[in-house]
């Protein structure tokens, strides 16, 4: 192994370390993302990230494939078939593919070289000697690339191959920042890469232009450097660098955006925290009235039932009292003394017996509040602005109250559809707002007892209900209307439905004569006739109504329903014949 391969070497295992005891910050631009330590041989992928050798051929497949290469192309795979690596940036996760001969294949980044050993002259103190190993490094030798003692130094000068080396003092290396390095050949060692092979777009060093690319054009790197660099340079000034500077504005723009979005999103749920205060103050108050309310309705009910007891304290006083005289009066008095006291005695029994506090249970219905009720989804209003839902409901159906609305109840007609409604009431009259009421509708023909009629009950959810039916033949039914399995005052309700109404099929006419237009075989249904072998009626002739009728039936009601064959024969025995239609 040469000298310039043994200080590689010993130079690559000095750049292993992270960072110095002292705690100094290490140069980002020397330190390799995956394994945070200083770059080991870096290596740029196609992505233009640096990493490791070692730390990229660690790194997982993320997919294999194999493609047929060309004769001229084979990588020494079997059958020509290479396969190809594919793994993702773990800097940018872009998908990449590695050469066939894996990440050693990969160009090597001379930039993060330079700065890992800029990075260990700075922070590594004094280095040893890369030749002899003993003494402490005083210079480097930019086309060798070891560090070198004072007496190492005097000998590469007098040695005939490396007298025109230029050789370096680390103490200006470090003070000037930067570090300049030779890019030597991986082939031949201690060989620089001055020439550039045209047909393999490789810089290569002297040995390899006239070995392995004897038969190429190869060029100094100092003739074709503006050609290639100007074609980055342009690429990065007149494309990518407005691009870049685009990209900066939109990250800008979206840094803004999300400063905006973050301020609006704060106001906003400040509003809604607010809100919920506001409104959960709302609730409490809406709460509070409620409680209130069914405060009052205690009180209220409480207070009615107090007057209602004493009321019947005092009639039970009365007719107790009362009763035990008459029966005092009935067990001990004699006749003459029943007799006095009958006049009085007759008054007050019958007074109490025709009082309306009846002690009988259907009579008297205390009131213990069971119609007090919590409707917690009922619209209640507003409170300091806020909708709020919930109300305390006293009032309940009353069926001596409830009402029916519309003539359906009471007449209908055989194969038309008819509609009544029935309204809820409470004690006082009044409409109750709400539906729910368990509402049960039944039509029966009375004189077939299995003939009903389907109806459909709709609830209008105020308190009213809908009913339609259609009764499919004519006769009495018996309509019930119940509300919690009780009828409703009225009920059952007697419904006539009359037959289908029989429409005319003649023409409304003054007589045959003149809608027939003199025709002889016109008849007509009322009973007029005229001389001269017409067989219909005509002006002023025997029968003839006097005014318009119509020909099927001989009604003089236009708006009437045609009467049956019945009713003509009642009028006229012989029977009439429909107009002839013109």
């Amino acid at each position: 192994m040469s000298q310039s391969e043994k200080a590689e070497n010993r130079e690559q295992s000095t750049f292993s370390s992270d960072t110095e005891p002292n705690g100094t910050t290490v140069n980002p631009k020397a330190v390799c993302n995956v394994c945070k330590r200083l770059y080991r041989d870096p290596k740029i992928l196609p992505c233009l990230h640096t990493f490791c050798s070692d730390c990229i051929g660690q790194l997982e497949p993320f997919s294999v494939s194999s493609r047929r290469d060309s004769p001229g192309d084979r990588t020494g795979v079997e059958d020509g078939a290479a396969v190809t690596v594919t793994v993702l940036c773990p800097q940018c996760d872009s998908e990449v593919d590695l050469p066939p001969s894996g990440a050693r294949g990969l160009s090597t980044d001379h930039l993060a070289l330079d700065e890992v050993f800029l990075e260990t002259l700075v922070t590594d103190g004094p280095l040893g000697c890369d030749l002899c190993g003993e003494g402490g490094a005083e210079s480097r030798c930019e086309e060798c690339s070891v560090n070198l003692c004072e007496f190492c130094c005097q000998a590469h000068r007098r040695q005939k191959r490396t007298a025109s080396h230029s050789l370096q003092l680390l103490e200006d290396l470090k003070s000037r920042g930067r570090l300049c390095r030779p890019v030597l050949c991986s082939l031949h060692p201690g060989q620089e890469l001055r020439l550039f092979c045209q047909p393999c777009d490789l810089p290569v060093c002297l040995e390899c232009a006239a070995s392995l690319h004897r038969d190429h054009r190869c060029c100094p790197t100092s003739d074709v450097i503006d050609r290639h660099g100007d074609r980055i340079r342009e690429l990065v000034t007149v494309r990518l660098q407005p691009h870049l500077e685009r990209l900066k504005d939109s990250l800008e723009k979206v840094d803004i955006s999300q400063e905006t979005l973050q301020a609006r999103v704060d106001a906003t749920a400040n509003e809604v925290r607010t809100f919920a205060r506001a409104y959960a103050s709302a609730v409490e108050a809406h709460c509070l009235s409620l409680l209130r309310r069914l405060e009052e309705l205690r009180v209220q009910r409480r207070n009615q039932l107090h007057l209602q007891r004493a009321q019947l304290q005092q009639a039970l006083l009365d007719v107790s009292g009362s009763v035990e005289f008459a029966e005092r009066l009935l067990s001990f008095g004699s006749d003459a003394e029943i007799l006095s006291a009958k006049g009085v005695t007759l008054r007050r029994l019958t007074s109490l017996a025709e009082s309306s506090y009846d002690p009988h249970p259907s009579a008297v219905a205390p009131d213990d509040g069971s119609n007090i009720t919590f409707l917690p989804r009922e619209p209640a209003g507003e409170v300091d602005g806020y909708p709020v839902v919930g109300v305390i409901n006293s009032r309940t159906v009353d069926l001596s109250k409830c009402t029916i609305e519309g003539e359906g109840v009471q007449r209908g007609r055989e194969g038309q559809r008819s509609h009544f409604t029935l309204v809820c009431r409470d004690s006082a009259g009044e409409q109750v707002a709400r539906g729910g009421e368990n509402v049960l509708v039944s039509i029966v023909n009375k004189e077939k007892k299995n003939s009903t009629v389907e109806t459909s009950v709709v609830d209008n959810k105020d308190g009213s209900y809908s009913v339609s039916f259609m009764p499919e033949e004519p006769g009495v039914y018996s309509v019930w209307v119940c509300v919690k399995a009780q009828h409703v005052k009225g009920s059952p309700f007697i419904l006539t439905v009359k037959r289908k109404l029989r429409r005319h099929s003649g023409t409304f006419h003054c007589c045959s004569f003149c809608s027939s237009g003199g025709a002889k075989e016109a008849r007509c249904g009322c009973p007029g006739t005229m001389p001269g072998g017409f067989k219909g009626c005509g002006h002023g002739h025997k029968g003839h109504p006097g005014k318009p009728h119509w020909s099927c039936c001989g009604s003089t009601m236009e708006q009437s329903e045609c009467l049956p064959q019945s009713v003509l024969a009642a009028i006229s025995p012989r029977g009439h014949l429909r107009t002839v239609e013109l």
